[in-house]
Order: C-alpha cells, then sequence, then structure tokens
C-alpha cells in the first residue's frame, strides 16, 4: 500500500478506539491516511488522538471556520484511492444504502470515485435485523466490499458476528486488494491435507496433516487472481477462502484424490501437490468393525496411485510442483522425485526442524529445481506460500 491515500471515516461506535491500531497499521505499510468523523464518533475517541496518529488535522463539519472555510468531500472524493470506513454503525449503513447525506462521511462516500470498504460494527441484535441485512446487500450491489469477521478466524455460529473485524486483518484485506493479480486468468489446482485409507467402517491409516499449507497456497493464488481447484483431503479447517475464485472439492481417499485430480488437471495452467497422500492402502477393507481376536493383527497393504507421476506424464505445458517431506538425505531423496515425477519444481521441507510441517503454523523450506536451490527462513505459513507461489508466477 505503498504511497496509496485511504479516507478512513469513522463512526459512533464503542470500536471506535480500533481506529488507532487500523492507522497504525496503514501507516506502517506506507498509506497516507485521511480521517473523517462522524460527531458521534467524536464522543468516543478525540481528533487530537487521530490527527497524532495521520499527522493530519481530522475532518468532522463540513465548515471548519465561521470565515467560510470548507472541507470539499468532492477533493478528497477525488484524492483517495480507497475509502475505508470502519467501524460502521448501523445508523450510517442505512444512510450510506440510502444516499442520507446529513453529514460530511456519508457525502464524502456519495462522492467517492475509489473503491471503498466497509467494516460494520455492532450488536448482534442489530447484525441480525433484516432491514440491516438488507442494507448490506444493497452497499454489495452497489460495488461496496463488505469487511466481516471470517470463519477463519472464529468460533462455528453466531459467534463473534456484528463486532467489527480485526485491525491488522482490515489492514491486510486492503493490503491484498492493492497488491498485483499477477496470476489473473490462470487456472491452478492445489492438493491438500491427507488421505484416510480405510481399514474397516470405523479405523483407517493415515497421518497428521492438517491442510493448513495447502489452504494457504490456495488462498494466495486466488488472492493473485487466479482460478483455484482446491482437491482437499479430510481437514478440519474452515476454510477462509470466500472468494468465488475458488472451487473446494472434499475427498477421503487416495483414489478419490487421484480421480478429481486427473480429471482437473488438462484443464489447468498449474498444479501444486501439497497433500499428504498415503503410498499403500489395505488390501481389503473389512465391512464390519473388526474385533479384537488374538495377540496380533495382520493387515496386508497394497500401492496406491502415483498422483505425482500420473501427472507428470500427462504434462504438456503446464508448470507441476510438488512437495517433498523427508527425514533423512533431504536434497538427494528430493532431487530424485523431481526429476522421477516430471515435475518443474519440488518444496522440501523436512521433520527435523521442530515445530514446522504437520499441524504446525509455520515452515521451513527450499525449493529445488533443475535451476538449482534456494532456502527459506522458518516464518508463518502464509509468507511461505507467498514464497511458493513468488516461484510459481516466475514460470507462469
Amino acid at each position: 500500500m505503498k504511497g496509496k491515500k485511504i479516507v478512513l471515516g469513522i463512526t459512533g461506535s464503542i470500536a471506535a478506539y480500533k481506529a488507532c491500531f487500523i492507522i497504525r497499521g496503514l501507516v506502517k505499510a506506507g498509506a497516507e491516511v485521511q480521517v473523517v468523523i462522524t460527531p458521534a464518533g467524536k464522543e468516543f475517541i478525540t481528533p487530537i488522538t487521530l490527527s497524532a496518529l495521520t499527522q493530519k488535522p481530522v475532518i468532522s463539519e463540513f465548515f471548519s471556520q465561521r470565515d467560510g472555510t470548507w472541507h470539499s468531500h468532492v477533493k478528497l472524493g477525488l484524492w483517495a484511492d480507497a475509502m475505508l470506513i470502519a467501524p460502521c454503525t448501523a445508523s450510517t449503513l442505512g444512510k450510506m444504502a440510502n444516499g442520507v447525506a446529513d453529514n460530511m462521511l456519508v457525502t464524502t462516500y456519495l462522492s467517492m470515485k475509489a473503491p471503498v470498504f466497509i467494516a460494520p460494527a455492532m450488536d448482534l441484535d442489530m447484525y441480525q435485523h433484516p432491514t440491516t441485512q438488507q442494507n448490506m446487500e444493497r452497499l454489495r450491489s452497489f460495488g461496496n466490499h463488505i469487511i466481516e469477521p471470517q470463519s477463519g478466524f472464529l468460533a462455528s455460529g453466531l459467534e463473534g458476528k456484528g463486532r467489527m473485524e480485526e485491525p491488522e486483518n482490515i489492514v491486510n484485506y486492503l493490503d491484498q486488494f492493492f497488491e498485483p493479480k499477477d496470476l489473473e486468468g490462470k487456472k491452478i489446482m492445489i492438493t491438500a491435507g491427507p488421505t484416510y485409507e480405510k481399514i474397516d467402517p470405523v479405523r483407517f491409516i493415515g497421518n497428521y496433516s492438517s491442510g493448513k499449507m495447502g489452504f494457504a497456497l490456495a488462498e494466495e493464488c486466488a488472492r493473485r487472481g487466479a482460478e483455484v481447484t482446491l482437491i482437499a483431503g479430510p481437514v478440519h479447517i474452515q476454510s477462509p477462502i470466500v472468494s468465488s475464485q475458488c472451487r473446494l472439492v472434499h475427498v477421503e481417499s487416495c483414489e478419490e484424490m487421484y480421480q478429481a485430480a486427473t480429471k482437473a488437471f488438462p484443464e489447468q495452467d498449474a498444479a501444486i501437490l501439497c497433500a499428504a497422500v498415503a503410498d499403500f492402502r489395505p488390501e481389503t477393507v473389512a465391512e464390519q468393525k473388526i474385533k479384537r481376536q488374538g495377540d496380533d493383527l495382520v493387515i496386508r497393504l497394497k500401492p496406491n496411485p502415483d498422483i505425482a507421476a500420473q501427472l507428470g506424464q500427462m504434462k504438456r505445458q503446464q508448470v507441476l510442483v510438488g512437495f517433498a517431506l523427508e527425514t533423512n538425505d533431504e536434497q538427494t531423496n528430493a532431487q530424485k522425485k523431481l526429476d522421477k515425477k516430471n515435475l518443474d519444481f519440488i518444496v522440501l521441507n523436512s521433520l527435523r526442524n521442530e515445530g514446522t510441517c504437520f499441524r504446525s503454523d509455520e515452515n521451513q523450506i527450499s525449493i529445488i529445481s533443475r535451476d538449482g536451490q534456494q532456502e527459506y527462513e522458518r516464518k508463518p505459513k502464509a509468507d511461505v506460500a507467498r514464497d511458493i507461489i513468488d516461484e510459481l508466477a516466475r514460470r507462469l
């Protein structure tokens, strides 16, 4: 957001104090911020505080003095690269949806030429009221962006609904909006999570994969404009992906993932094989729960289809990316997989790096290709996803 000009509208909500954190985040990202506050908003936070953070006088009234000096909402509408209203009360939502221009904030909104982002803030009953919902839908139909708390940050159900989204997530939303869409028009398939191979109706062979890395990759691709097909094994993630550009396909076994992947791949520009797929499955699956008998139980296994190898054979002009999780001889084993399965590059992670890989929010990777090897520092999986997609984008 470096160099972007943001008009921040603040209304009369108890969440108005969070605007300070929004301003800090925007300024840290390199944006220039101009605050427009309603008279009710000044009851919750002082203009002096806001002005100290933005290094600009806060605008609230049409006329700043009695000498004819006035604030031009038209100029603000032309100056800004975006308008963010956070927090936005139910009252202001209603005024914006119906063109009630009785204060400087709504008048500025009606003059705005740039994209508008709205972060509602109110109690649950007001949020659920049909009038509020209708107003939000109407504002969406006008092309506004409504920033509501996402499922990735909240518990299930209605908990948290109505409250304003967290400041850092609002800033990230705007930051992502302004990033270049370097994958626009590209179709990318991603596999994620584990596979479960049934032993009987209640038991299976699986692994510890959470799917977090694959979902982070899908979010990054969709954010950068790609049309994503995410084929996910059994995961316990409430997907934060809200983009219509991402299609989620649920599977359970390796065979199901194989069928879904080989069906989708011919239409893709690239595929990222991030899933932790079981190499073997039971030779037979018991129809009833296996009872404990004797001192041991022998389960015979047979190989599963090799998704990466099959896609490597099918590949024409696509870019094919694999993952390798190793416990020893990491580089050697990853290089062999790269060559054997006709991959363009492979992402290597190791169980030797404690606190990464399975079930972790962080990862530490190397990217290996025929051009060489690039090492990366340990970082959150969302940032790792960006590194991987940067490499993919260079090859598309």
